[in-house]
């Protein structure tokens, strides 16, 4: 019962999607996603998946490349997934393993990968040389039994509206959206300079939902965003909310987050879903605000190869 690695093939979607699914169930995990995310990956980005196969079943996958759009060079990252019903046969080591290579090979000098905060995931990374570093929280929100908070007064001065109204021109909101990223905490700073790549990676992804995006606008202009992800089926995530600087204090980025789940609800959406860093008190206190439970943490790692 030999553990094999090998590239990705389009016809493994459905099998990645159910490794995924099962090992982070609080992601929107599709089919289409993970073929429209390496067939439209940027050529910088050295982006490569891997399958770990056991007796002719894929039973893990990692995903490898390297962080193009961060302010640092040599930023790689690497994340490797295994059912839990098949750990411990050497799929794990063998996927991180094989990813490194590739990414020592693009030029990477880091690698980094998110682990869970339990005993089993914390002790794989430590004993492959991983070292820990900041944290986040995957939170979840029950839509169809739980009560959200009443939908909000809209001050006279503001519009809310839905993302898919930009659907001709959506620019301004690749505009705010790199204004929110590069104030986003994390151990890669991210400039998001590239519109193309940004329509083709986020706009256009198969899982990125603009009829239930809801954006803000104050005096006709783009000021903050509640960007929504879903699977079609049953599960919304809040991909990215946020307010440009000059308008923080108002409470914006409730106010558009409360309209899009209201909206999310009313599809048939059941799950909600959310991930912040664990120093994002702001919108650590929004979701607590609407309801949500923190359902797991992980703790981003990092390893200098070489």
């Amino acid at each position: 019962m030999t553990v094999i690695v090998r590239d990705f093939r389009p016809s493994d979607a459905e099998a990645w999607t159910r490794v995924r699914r099962t090992s982070v169930p609080y992601m929107v995990s599709t089919p289409e996603q993970v073929t429209h995310d390496l067939a439209h990956a940027h050529p910088d980005r050295h982006y490569r998946l891997l399958v770990a196969e056991r007796d002719g079943e894929i039973i893990g996958t990692a995903q490898a490349g390297i962080a193009h759009e961060g302010t640092e060079p040599g930023q790689g990252f690497c994340t490797p997934h295994v059912l839990p019903c098949h750990t411990g046969h050497g799929a794990g080591s063998l996927l991180l393993s094989t990813a490194e290579e590739h990414l020592a090979q693009a030029g990477a000098t880091v690698v980094h990968a998110w682990v869970l905060d339990t005993p089993e995931s914390l002790g794989f990374a430590r004993g492959r040389g991983y070292r820990p570093g900041r944290s986040a929280h995957f939170q979840h929100l029950d839509l169809a039994g739980g009560a959200l908070p009443p939908l909000q007064d809209v001050p006279a001065d503001v519009e809310l509206r839905p993302g898919s109204d930009f659907a001709d021109d959506p620019r301004p909101l690749f505009d705010a959206d790199a204004q929110v990223t590069r104030d986003e905490p994390t151990d890669i700073p991210t400039e998001l300079d590239d519109y193309e790549d940004w329509l083709a990676t986020i706009w256009r992804h198969p899982t990125f939902d603009a009829a239930l995006t809801t954006v803000v606008l104050v005096d006709g202009q783009v000021v903050a965003f509640s960007a929504a992800g879903t699977d079609g089926d049953r599960t919304y995530s809040s991909n990215m909310t946020g307010t440009l600087r000059a308008f923080r204090g108002r409470g914006l980025a409730k106010l558009a987050k409360n309209d899009s789940l209201h909206r999310a609800r009313a599809a048939g959406y059941t799950d909600a879903y959310t991930a912040n860093d664990t120093g994002n008190g702001p919108m650590l206190a929004i979701n607590k605000w609407f309801g949500y439970t923190v359902c797991a943490t992980e703790v981003r790692h990092a390893r200098t190869l070489g």
